[in-house]
């Protein structure tokens, strides 16, 4: 059994803290956060022990892994410190506000023999999974493009500025939103070499972006197009899809359904058309079940590599950490890094 620790008490802080209290293989040692009103409500509703510091915490409780859920532009010196204590990390995405402070943290995990995973929930999506499974066979043949998408209601008014609108505080439509998609990508279909074209459009928002629109081209040469934007109050919650099409086929996908279209074959028997398919028919069961069984398949994940001692995981920094520098990319491309 390991011992666990959360730090930082957010949104997704609070759904680490009831997945690892709830899982057979963890002893949740710790929970951290600046805010007295948070830990107050912690302490009063439940037996978790509840810290103000992640420094005291770690000393005190001595965690195997600490899950850090605080905003972007904190998690560099928070995971460092937790490496310098022989820490393993679960890291809220995107790992860190520029490539270099991420690539100083991929070094020093490996250096101290320590993995960091990070919460691209997406790659635990049975539907997704699915579709790399496909693309990874060849189901397709000569993949030639693709489209990759993410819709939602997040910003859809002028409001009052909060860390996720700063750009130094790590928010922004491109950081928030644009990443999960940029992330699934590389899962799918492999390293993103080039981008062009890259529009960050502010819409209600006065410091960021509100939607990120760019071209896309692989380390292979397959080109594609993204589209990310959290101003759409069409959507009732964030939406996910990505299209793929090849010489053999197309597939469509998003967080519920596949949909896949076969092309005519020199073989009569092989049937033409659309199939589809649901997430239930490509999903493993979770002991616990909380907003989505990827964020409890992500915990179980990262609980059995820290256990087995190993720096890899589906979404290690080694991998993930490729989102950051890609985000680099579309800001220098946009103008706004000059």
């Amino acid at each position: 059994m390991i011992k666990a620790g959360v730090i930082g008490l957010g949104k997704m802080g609070i759904s680490h803290c009831a997945i690892l209290n709830a899982h057979a293989g963890v002893e949740f040692v710790g929970a951290c956060d600046t805010s007295k009103l948070l830990r107050w409500g912690l302490g009063k509703y439940s037996k978790l022990p509840v810290f103000d510091d992640y420094k005291k915490m770690i000393e005190q409780a001595r965690p195997d892994c600490v899950f850090i859920a605080t905003p972007t532009s904190s998690h560099f010196e928070i995971a460092r410190y937790c490496l310098e204590q022989g820490v393993n990390l679960f890291l809220e995405k995107p790992c860190c506000l520029n490539y270099a402070d991420t690539s100083t943290l991929r070094e020093l995990s490996e250096s101290k023999g320590l993995l960091i995973q990070v919460g691209y929930h997406n790659r635990f999506l049975g539907t997704f999974r699915e579709v790399k499974r496909l693309v990874d066979a060849g189901e397709f043949g000569e993949i030639y493009h693709f489209s990759a998408e993410a819709y939602g209601p997040v910003v859809v008014q002028e409001q009052k500025e909060t860390w996720r609108s700063k750009r130094s505080e790590g928010g922004g439509c491109l950081y928030d939103y644009a990443s999960h998609v940029i992330n699934l990508v590389d899962f799918i279909l492999g390293d993103i070499e080039h981008v062009r074209g890259t529009q960050l459009k502010s819409i209600f928002s006065k410091g960021v972006e509100d939607a990120v629109y760019a071209g896309l081209i692989l380390k292979n040469g397959t080109t594609g197009n993204l589209s990310v934007s959290w101003s759409e109050e069409s959507f009732r919650k964030m939406s996910t899809r990505i299209a793929i099409s090849g010489r053999k086929g197309r597939v469509e996908a998003n967080a519920q359904e596949i949909k896949v279209y076969r092309n005519k074959s020199e073989n009569p028997e092989d049937k033409a058309g659309w199939a589809l398919s649901y997430l239930t028919d490509c999903t493993e069961p979770v002991d616990f079940y909380l907003r989505g069984e990827e964020y409890s398949a992500q915990v179980d994940d990262f609980v059995r590599q820290v256990e087995a001692g190993t720096r890899q995981s589906v979404n290690a920094i080694q991998s993930a950490g490729e989102t950051d520098r890609v985000i680099e990319l579309l800001i220098a491309d946009s103008g706004r890094g000059n």
